[in-house]
């Protein structure tokens, strides 16, 4: 019954927010296209519910310029590669906000298991022990609350265990409030392995739009 009620809430939230919102979304955008060259947004493929692929949005947080198809770890400063809109993006964690249409769209939830790059097999792997494959990932969840990018896979994937088991409102409720402090005090935002996936994919996708 819960889950009814749950993507009800989605959508209303989101189309509410959206509507607030969409000023703060263009002055964005603008931000992005006088700082570096490049589109607005880009897409990641992620893994949705019951491990369905996805494409979730971001706003660019890199320069088109980047190496085209060059892993991370061979880049001598990948941080170098974000642009200085980005950065202040990825630290309010603003670069997210173009997820309202996921959520709108039925690819994700407000609160859920965040949704993995299709390419976190392990991450994937440990999640199925907890069925936390089978619930709609989220914008933010219990596990981005109690450590975010610092947390191994096997506490990240227990913590999204616990999720699935306490799933309801006032556990909703307890993740959405908790994420408000945590972006505050940029809390667990770090750029380890986590984030070099996210960067590698960045920049596939930007060598991607900019061919």
């Amino acid at each position: 019954m819960y889950v009814k009620i749950k993507r009800l809430i989605d959508v209303s939230l989101s189309f509410c927010a959206l509507a607030v919102l969409w000023p703060y979304i263009l002055l964005l955008a603008v931000m992005i296209k006088k700082d570096s060259k490049g589109p607005v947004f880009f897409k990641q493929k992620r893994v949705g519910l019951h491990k369905e692929h996805f494409y979730i949005l971001k706003f660019r947080t890199m320069r088109s310029d980047t190496p085209k198809d060059m892993p991370t770890h061979m880049l001598q400063d990948p941080e170098a590669f974000i642009t200085k809109s980005g950065k202040f993006l990825r630290r309010t964690s603003l670069d997210e906000l173009p997820q309202i249409i996921n959520i709108l769209k039925g690819d994700m939830s407000i609160i859920g298991p965040r949704p993995a790059l299709w390419n976190q097999y392990d991450l994937i792997e440990e999640r199925d022990k907890y069925g936390a494959n089978d619930v709609p990932p989220g914008l933010t969840g219990w596990a981005q609350i109690n450590g975010r990018d610092e947390l191994p896979i096997d506490i990240k994937a227990g913590l999204d265990g616990e999720y699935v088991k306490r799933m309801g409102l006032l556990m909703d409720i307890r993740c959405f409030l908790g994420t408000i402090n945590s972006v505050l005090k940029s809390d667990g935002v770090v750029e380890g392995k986590t984030k070099d996936l996210e960067i590698e994919e960045e920049i596939t996708s930007n060598s991607e739009e900019t061919r």
